[in-house]
């Protein structure tokens, strides 16, 4: 078919004056007029593939044209009158003879037109028949077919005859060798018989025999050679070989289609809107190009040079060499990197052109072309992400097919490694683009902006919006404005958490985001994260009753500033627990990184960097793990292949625990382990934890330097003194336990605040003894500061009941033990009185200065004993770290297997038994056990079977008495409902498409069916009104209705309204829906816009991008990326390492998945509307639906 025509007006009026004189067919036919149902009568004339049609016969010049060519003619029928005219006027239209002409091109309309004669018509419908070419094309589709067949047996042949002519040359050698032989030995024989009787030689007997021996050994000779030659054919080499060829002749038809499409990119696309961006005009600018095609002009020559190297190569066929090809494409797939990676933005930038109508509507034309085939820009720009893949994949497949010894093996091996090292590095910059997007993104909703999101080691960690509940000086609750103020209007805040800053927003009525002005961004690394308050305040006492205890505070210490204090309100304690887990956990690295590396960089020779980097096991492949360029949250290369040993390796080591690993290891490590094996590792570290971390590393970890440069500041401000973690302070612990082992940390110190020496002794104390008493020897001297731990009970003496203010700035934490004390020399306290050290402050000090020698007093054996110490703690921390994080955002592990949580019970009681355990250590174990201990009391959140079995409801009321306000909000409310019921390990393994799928994963399909009731709900009420009127008003009340559903962010319900509007049985009631307004049906096709599945839902998740919690995605959309992720990629490699890159990708999707469902809609419950929905009985099957389509409007005859 002709794609394109090029003509000009002397052309066409040209072509005009032959059909006038020459045409095939001329004569009146009345054209339909599109804007209404009126006829005008045309004079038309066909003149081989054009019909041309005038205002009259003796016109001169053309009111029209159309180009026949590809098009179809039908019979159409005769249109209703509607009028009531003379009866004989009706009789004539009604004898007219009707037909349409049918263009294969997108968006021509059809040309309808009309006869006086039915004889007339007909010919005219043959003549433009003809006038198509239709048969012609079928033809020639038939003769390509059989051509394509004829190439595909010559080149079968010419590998059989290939494979034969090989054969004969090993047997030609063969056949001269024997020649040799017999040479060899008849001369052999005739040494052996001088004489030969001539009698014999002229005997015709003889000659005769001769040659019947002669035609013997020549068949055998064939024979043989026939048998090796069918052997050979049957053979596992040449099958080999010849799917090998099949490869290549596959990848060489792949990469001339690629090529294709990349013509149609740049000569289609790229440059008409170069030249559109050059006009006095422009619909886009020249950057925005630019943006959208990105380096797709270069990437296009690379592969034209590519595919005709790959032709020449195919026309010395059977010789077929592509390695040298591979070596000379690799250095310059480089260009791909840029492309994938600016891929996303390109598309964002495609997406906000849209938006302007001139551009659109030049696209579309664009996108008209019948090169294009249908398909958008947008499909276009994706091709090349899938072309270094596709290079693997094919490489793999000849690899697989060709042999050790071939002479391809190695060059192809080494292309197969560069591309996928260089599949790797696109795909690790893919990742961290797309972190860099997220917090661009979310920079951009907030209108003063935000400098610290222009970080490129910021990570997103999760988001939602928290109630700030008001707070005057000294960190206590307002209570006069508590009773005035309405939470969910002015306290509601969007919240933002990254790795090292948290961001507070309120939201305008706009939908803008604006930071507070005091404490719109909080530094962690100035936080203090308080879980609950000290049992003695009583306003904290207070807050807690009238907040149900889902109150937690955030204490900021800015430098040169007053602190403050900044109390949030989380809608549950699952929730609550999940924001204190990721924020005490984005703290707790900062801390550990910024301790580790004053410790290290000031007082050893060995930095914290050089201290990882001598431990090749964290960033060196080895053939149990391989690692990726991208580095994680702790500045550690992340894991992309790894043994499950090294995977609970990573977990337990107690230098670093990154975030975004814990994350990922707790979603996904039923799939390569057990729950159970996991528990184990963690009780193992507790009890040997110097197995956590390699020798090498042990030795890094307390190496110091011999120079004397250890010195820095011990201040109330000094970040080793002043560290604090998120438990309140030690219950005190009766004198009947057992005798507790006292700590002394002693600091000297010159009076110019510099530290020359620390020394680190141990002293033994009975826990009924109210004081330590330490030996002169011990002591510390002149201007020396000491860090005392005293006993429990003494400290549990002077704790007092009121806790004042001042007790949470800078110098003390509610979280630090009490019975530490900072004291001058003297035995007085400082001015910070408060001020005390956490365990992780206790190990820099402990470390800071150990190589500069001890005093009197302090042998090798307390030395190794207080590191010792220090580890036991860190390896404690990490334990209770990880079962923290497990427990609270986990929970559904322990409610499963009762084993587990007993198992996870007897660990943190033995935890506990632990005379050496830290105060806030003993807090956080106890209220670990708590959390698994109790029942969720607060959970008020409400169940579907809860809503079914409701039965002293009143009757139900009826679709026309429903608001759609209502029917909307209870929509949503049940749609939340089902969606927050599915717990995340359904979403591993793909269980919604086994067989047993209701067994595997009962809430998925609990949420597909109710997803179709409520379609199947929708689309019966429609149907059950007998009248075109009522229908059409019920289809504009559910357009509504899932108007309101898109403002309540619930897109799974817009999906189940528009879903049954689209159905066939609605859908084909053209009089119903003529009957609609054209608002509604703007409204409608926008929704349909926002839920498409075109692009992979592009528009939906760029709407949920763009949108806070609360909100209902449409599950489908997440299940397709799961199943995507589960069928390309295996879990285990070859080798049998976890795939632990696909679990970051799972991980990253249930992690979305789980934001939407912690976060609950403030919607109450309405029965009446709930029962109304709910009701099976209102529901009508799809096939009856159809039956009742069919008798409201029938179908038209043919």
């Amino acid at each position: 078919m002709q794609k394109s025509v090029r003509y000009n007006e002397g052309h066409a009026l040209y072509l005009a004056f032959l059909a006038r004189k020459e045409g095939t067919k001329r004569g009146f036919l009345s054209k339909k007029a599109a804007e209404a149902s009126r006829w005008h009568e045309k004079w038309f004339a066909l003149y081989q593939n054009v019909l041309f049609y005038f205002e009259g016969e003796q016109s001169g010049r053309p009111a029209g044209m159309y180009l026949l060519e590809g098009c179809s003619c039908e019979r159409a029928p005769a249109p209703p009158r509607a009028g009531a005219g003379p009866g004989g006027a009706r009789d004539a239209l009604d004898k007219q003879y009707y037909f349409t002409v049918l263009f294969g091109h997108e968006g021509q309309k059809p040309l309808e037109l009309r006869c006086e004669e039915q004889q007339d018509g007909k010919e005219w419908m043959e003549a433009i028949h003809q006038a198509s070419y239709a048969d012609i094309l079928i033809e020639r589709e038939v003769l390509m077919q059989k051509y394509i067949h004829l190439v595909q047996i010559v080149e079968t042949e010419k590998i059989a005859a290939n494979q034969l002519r090989h054969q004969l040359e090993d047997q030609d050698t063969e056949i001269e060798r024997l020649k040799s032989e017999i040479i060899a030995l008849n001369k052999t024989k005739e040494r052996m018989r001088p004489y030969q009787s001539s009698q014999e030689d002229d005997d015709p007997d003889i000659k005769k025999i001769k040659k019947v021996q002669s035609f013997m050994r020549g068949w055998l000779c064939r024979r043989k050679w026939k048998t090796i030659v069918q052997d050979y054919i049957c053979s596992p080499h040449a099958e080999s070989m010849r799917k090998r060829n099949q490869i290549v002749f596959t990848m060489v038809e792949a990469e001339s289609e690629y090529v294709h499409q990349l013509y149609i990119l740049v000569n289609c696309f790229l440059r008409p809107l170069r030249m559109a961006a050059s006009s006095k005009k422009p619909p886009i600018s020249h950057d925005d190009v630019s943006s959208i095609f990105l380096n797709s002009e270069t990437i296009m020559f690379l592969h034209e040079i590519f595919h005709q190297g790959l032709k020449a190569r195919l026309a010395n066929w059977p010789t077929l060499i592509l390695a040298d090809l591979f070596d000379i494409l690799l250095p310059m797939l480089n260009i791909y990197q840029e492309f994938v990676r600016n891929h996303q933005y390109s598309l964002q930038v495609l997406a906000n052109c849209k938006q302007n109508r001139d551009f659109d509507k030049l696209l579309k034309q664009y996108e008209a072309n019948p090169a294009c085939e249908g398909r958008m820009l947008e499909t276009f720009l994706t091709y090349p992400m899938f072309q270094i893949p596709r290079y693997i994949i094919t490489i793999h497949e000849l690899l697989a097919h060709t042999p050790h010894e071939h002479v391809e093996r190695k060059s192809l091996e080494f292309a197969k490694s560069k591309l996928e090292d260089l599949s790797r590095i696109m795909h690790d910059e893919v990742s961290d683009t797309e972190n860099i997007r997220k917090n661009l993104a979310i920079e951009r909703m907030i209108v003063e902006g935000c400098d610290i999101l222009l970080d490129t080691s910021q990570t997103f960690i999760r988001q939602g919006s928290l109630i700030q509940v008001p707070s005057v000086e000294k960190g206590k609750l307002s209570k006069v404005r508590l009773g005035s103020l309405s939470l969910k209007k002015e306290g509601e805040r969007q919240c933002f958490l990254f790795t090292k800053h948290f961001l507070i927003c309120t939201r305008s009525s706009g939908g803008k985001l604006h930071l507070l002005k005091t404490g719109g961004v909080l530094s962690l690394i100035e936080c203090t994260l308080i879980e609950e308050s000290d049992a003695s305040d009583d306003d904290s006492k207070g807050s807690g009753q009238v907040f149900g205890h889902l109150d937690f505070k955030i204490v900021v210490e800015p430098p040169g500033a007053a602190p403050f204090t900044v109390v949030l309100l989380a809608p549950s304690r699952q929730e609550k627990a999940a924001w204190m887990s990721d924020i005490s956990q984005c703290v707790d690295n900062i801390r550990c990184n910024g301790l580790m590396t004053i410790v290290f960089e000031e007082n050893s020779k060995v930095t914290v960097p050089h201290m990882i980097k001598s431990d090749a096991r964290l960033h060196k492949d080895d053939i149990d793990i391989c690692f990726s360029k991208t580095l994680n949250s702790c500045k550690v290369p992340q894991i992309r292949y790894a043994s499950v040993e090294r995977l609970l390796e990573r977990l337990t080591d107690l230098r670093f625990l990154s975030i975004d690993f814990l994350n990922t290891f707790l979603h996904t490590y039923r799939i390569f382990t057990t729950a159970a094996q996991v528990l184990a590792k963690l009780s193992d570290i507790y009890k040997r934890p110097f197995t956590s971390i390699p020798v090498r590393s042990l030795e890094l970890f307390f190496a110091t330097s011999q120079n004397s440069r250890g010195e820095h500041l011990v201040d109330g401000k000094s970040p080793r003194l002043c560290r604090k973690f998120s438990s309140p302070p030690p219950r005190a612990v009766s004198r009947t336990s057992s005798p507790v082992r006292v700590r002394k940390l002693s600091l000297t110190s010159p009076l110019n605040s510099r530290i020359g020496a620390l020394d680190l002794t141990t002293t033994t104390s009975a826990s009924s003894s109210p004081t330590t008493t330490h030996s002169p020897a011990a002591s510390p001297p002149p201007h020396t500061a000491v860090l005392e731990s005293a006993p429990v009970e003494r400290a549990a003496v002077q704790s007092s009941p009121a806790v004042d203010a001042t007790e949470l700035s800078p110098g003390r934490s509610s979280s630090t033990p009490r019975h530490l004390r900072y004291r001058q020399p003297g035995g007085q306290m400082a001015d910070s009185s408060h001020c005390s050290v956490s365990p992780a402050s206790a190990f820099a000090i402990a470390t800071a200065a150990a190589g500069h020698g001890s005093p009197p007093g302090f042998n090798n054996t307390d030395r190794i004993c207080d590191k010792e110490f220090i580890i036991r703690r860190t390896a404690t921390n990490r334990v209770l770290n990880v079962l923290r994080h497990w427990v609270s955002k986990h929970a559904q592990d322990f409610e499963l297997n009762n084993e587990l949580k007993m198992n996870v019970l007897n660990l943190l009681e033995e935890v506990l038994r632990d005379p050496d355990l830290l105060p806030q250590e003993r807090k956080a174990a106890a209220n670990i056990l708590r959390a698994l201990t109790q029942d969720d009391q607060d959970d008020i959140h409400l169940k579907l079977e809860d809503i079914i079995q409701l039965t002293d409801c009143p009757k139900a009321e009826c679709f026309e008495t429903l608001p759609a306000m209502e029917l909307a909000e209870q929509i949503t409310l049940l749609d939340h409902i089902v969606f927050r019921s599915i717990p995340y390990e359904e979403f591993l393994g793909q269980g919604w498409m086994k067989l047993d799928k209701n067994e595997r994963t009962p809430y998925i399909m609990k949420t597909s069916k109710h997803f179709n009731d409520m379609s199947n709900l929708v689309a019966s009420q429609i149907m059950n009104y007998a009248d075109i009127s009522s229908r059409a008003n019920a289809i504009e009340k559910w357009v509504a209705v899932a108007d309101i559903c898109r403002c309540l962010h619930n897109y799974n319900g817009m999906l189940e309204i528009t879903s049954a509007l689209n159905r066939t049985a609605i859908y084909r009631l053209k009089k119903t829906w003529a009957k609609v307004s054209k608002q509604t049906k703007a409204l409608m096709d926008k929704l349909q816009k926002t839920v498409s599945s075109e692009g992979r839902f592009k528009n939906l998740r760029e709407t949920l991008k763009n949108c806070n919690p609360p909100a209902v995605p449409y599950l489908g959309m997440y299940l397709t990326d799961l199943a995507f992720i589960e069928e390309g990629t295996p879990n285990f490699t070859e080798e049998g390492l976890v795939n632990f890159s696909k679990m970051r990708m799972i991980s990253h999707i249930v992690r979305e998945i789980r934001q939407f469902q912690q976060t609950s809609y403030r919607i109450d419950h309405q029965p009446k509307v709930t029962q109304y929905l709910l009701d099976k009985a209102l529901i009508i099957d799809e096939d009856t639906l159809y039956e009742l389509s069919l008798k409201i409007e029938p179908r038209l005859p043919a």
